[in-house]
């Protein structure tokens, strides 16, 4: 098959039908993704939607990429196109992924914190791509393992993500053993209930610390942020790969806006901002500071 990608997807009946990825709906798709997330797919990515929305194709007893590309233009579009996102998003994350970062919070970032006698405001810290949450917990067991339970209201961490399908486990806080392998023992047993009968082979992050981490909706390139304060640390990592030159610009624009002066933007230790206009000065690697204070 030359300009087409084909995809086996199963019918009703449990069958197999063939769906082809015509050229037309498959620039339409890449262009409404584009719009909708700023996610840019090339060529190389066809298989990959196809075979991702392949489930979708299911769900609505279409037989046709041509047939879903017609849904998303109709009414019905606006509740699909969610549905469309969180099939494409790339969710890859596990606990304390990218260790050195955790490094500079604990021997940068909290004795700074601990130092500032004069601080009566939380210290804010933003997980902008939370996913299924890992992130944002690791911070949270890494907080609380550095602040005495007296001290909780000195923090407060924010979990956002474009994929409401996502969110959802980030928000039940519940997880597979094997998902867990990266967390020390003695961390497990703190800050994690091990589940019984139907729940066997799942651990729930204790309800302490789920109470400290807000997760909520939240599209990126969208301006208007719902936050009414800035934040000291925001965590946004392997993000910006997905994303074209233009839109990391305005990406790291709009994260500068959410810092507070002498505060730090976390990326991905396979992203750079280098070749990009901003604001923000390297510290480390993969860890940028806001001027000013």
């Amino acid at each position: 098959m030359s300009a087409s990608a084909s995809k086996k997807i199963a019918d009703a009946d449990g069958r197999f039908a063939t769906a082809q990825l015509a050229d037309a709906d498959y620039d339409f798709l890449c262009r409404l993704i584009y719009e909708r997330s700023r996610i840019h797919l090339g060529p190389d990515k066809r298989v990959l939607v196809s075979s991702r929305l392949g489930k979708r194709l299911r769900h609505h007893e279409l037989k046709t990429y041509g047939e879903y590309c017609e849904l998303l233009r109709s009414p019905a579009g606006a509740e699909e196109m969610s549905f469309l996102i969180d099939q494409i998003s790339t969710n890859h994350t596990h606990f304390f992924r990218e260790l050195k970062h955790f490094d500079f919070l604990q021997e940068v970032v909290i004795p700074k914190w601990k130092a500032d006698a004069r601080r009566t405001e939380p210290c804010r810290i933003w997980s902008a791509a939370s996913s299924t949450g890992e992130e944002a917990y690791s911070i949270a067991i890494h907080l609380a393992e550095h602040f005495a339970p007296a001290e909780t209201g000195r923090w407060q961490i924010e979990g956002t993500d474009i994929s409401t399908r996502v969110l959802e486990v980030a928000q039940r806080g519940v997880y597979e053993t094997d998902r867990l392998a990266s967390i020390p023992p003695d961390l497990l047993r703190r800050h994690f209930q091990r589940g019984t009968n139907q729940w066997a082979g799942h651990f729930r992050v204790k309800d302490e610390l789920r109470r400290r981490v807000n997760f909520q909706h939240l599209n990126l390139l969208e301006p208007g942020y719902p936050f009414t304060r800035p934040f000291d640390l925001i965590f946004c990592r392997n993000v910006m790969i997905y994303f074209d030159r233009p839109t990391q610009e305005t990406l790291v624009r709009l994260l500068a806006e959410q810092l507070v002066p002498g505060g730090h933007l976390l990326v991905g230790h396979s992203e750079s901002l280098s070749s990009m206009k901003h604001t923000l000065k390297l510290v480390r690697p993969a860890v940028y500071l806001k001027p000013g204070q």
